[in-house]
């Protein structure tokens, strides 16, 4: 039996990191809660998510080899959010700055037709620059990352808030870590040279 491939995101981020594959899929919108439970921590949560994510799709997409992933950035301990406005992303980089932040990116491979899922967490970890108050000023009116958790893009001026990134895969830091979902493919008999 041939499996569709599923994307249950509404990110572009990932739909354009998956696209690199040359494999067809499609993806939808999970609508899912994601507040985190009372206690839970970081890589609890990322993959609860993704695997959330998987389990909603799933229920549109009966045979299908269903991709979920998560993301949250981590300073001290502490998760960083989303921070939706202005004055949320002028506090957040400014709390990050001189520091090093880790991101950790889940990812959830869920073949429907047999139930079976693979579920793994990729940690990247960002130092941050010193930044100043006009720098981070500068670079939100230019960006405006307010959907992203940490206030920044990597993908975009981003990376000139960086002194250094670390970390086996750098797609994990935009959202959906390549060669973790390559690997799962592969276990599911789809192989991306093929």
């Amino acid at each position: 039996m041939t499996l569709s491939l599923v994307l249950a995101s509404s990110s572009p981020y990932r739909r354009e990191i998956l696209a690199k594959l040359g494999i067809d899929f499609t993806h939808l919108s999970p609508n899912i809660d994601e507040t985190p439970f009372n206690g839970e921590t970081a890589e609890p949560l990322v993959k609860r998510l993704a695997l959330t994510k998987a389990q909603k799709a799933a229920q549109q997409h009966p045979a299908a080899l269903i991709i979920g992933s998560d993301q949250v950035a981590v300073l001290n301990n502490n998760i960083i959010t989303k921070p939706h406005n202005h004055a949320n992303a002028v506090k957040q980089l400014q709390q990050i700055s001189n520091q090093k932040v880790t991101f950790l990116t889940s990812v959830c491979l869920l073949n429907s037709h047999t139930g079976q899922h693979q579920l793994c967490v990729s940690p990247y970890i960002v130092q941050f620059l010193d930044l100043s108050l006009l720098q981070i000023e500068n670079y939100l009116l230019k960006e405006q990352p307010y959907n992203c958790a940490g206030s920044f893009k990597s993908e975009g001026l981003g990376i000139t808030l960086f002194k250094s990134l670390e970390g086996k895969d750098p797609n994990s830091l935009i959202g959906l870590p390549l060669i973790d979902l390559i690997a799962m493919l592969r276990r599911e008999g789809l192989e991306p040279l093929s």
